[in-house]
């Protein structure tokens, strides 16, 4: 039990310092490099672990480069993260309840019936995806690799757009753009233009989990022999 302890501390530290370090690496569209490390982090240490390892290296990115939206990323890394825990582990019903009380929400505010639709449909196509996502998920620890790319891409869509549904609940919903200041005008802006560049990074988060994720995954479960999400 100590020695299992022990390895999910030491690759929450490994993950978080990668978490740390793709933050720095980014030039950024919307979001920064960490979003692309998401997926891999929920399939490998599960919702639980992967959480708190989004947590801590968001937060320690920030502590040492500060930015204006800041609070952001701190919430939206760590939930991306979880939601693709919970599907790597075939549980649905949370990530549906996420979806489910955000989408509410944004639909209710006033901007949400203003903006058009056309700027959170990834957000609407990921929803229905989920369950198939968490049935085909058993697929990511089979031995044979050529199971991995179908659930791999669903569920690196469905995190991504998990994360950029977290940042649209907080800066809609819950106000964030007030903290700045913002105008109607100015916010309906910043938020078509972040569309735009949120499905850029959709399709990046697909391509690089098919590239670099599938190899990843691979060596990391002959290392630890995994048959499921560590935690």
């Amino acid at each position: 039990m100590l020695q299992f302890q022990a390895k999910i501390l030491s690759f929450i530290g490994v993950f978080a310092a990668l978490h740390v370090t793709l933050y720095f690496m980014s030039f950024e569209l919307w979001r920064n490099w960490a979003i692309y490390l998401e997926p891999i982090e929920g399939i490998i240490l599960g919702p639980w672990a992967g959480f708190l390892t989004a947590l801590i290296g968001s937060i320690i990115a920030r502590a040492i480069k500060p930015i204006d939206f800041w609070m952001f990323g701190i919430i939206a890394e760590p939930l991306g993260v979880l939601a693709a825990g919970f599907l790597a582990k075939e549980r649905w019903k949370p990530v549906v309840v996420i979806y489910a009380i955000m989408l509410v929400a944004y639909f209710m505010h006033p901007f949400g019936r203003w903006f058009p639709l056309w700027t959170v449909i990834d957000v609407l196509l990921a929803f229905p995806l989920i369950y198939p996502a968490s049935k085909l998920s058993s697929k990511l620890f089979k031995s044979d690799v050529k199971f991995l790319p179908i659930p791999l891409a669903l569920v690196s869509f469905i995190s991504a757009v998990t994360d950029s549904l977290v940042r649209i609940f907080l800066f809609i919903p819950v106000g964030l753009y007030n903290l700045f200041a913002l105008t109607p005008e100015t916010v309906y802006s910043i938020f078509v233009s972040g569309a735009v560049y949120s499905y850029f990074e959709d399709i990046l988060v697909i391509v690089v989990s098919l590239l670099a994720g599938v190899p990843l995954l691979t060596r990391f479960k002959k290392l630890l022999k995994l048959e499921a999400p560590l935690t």
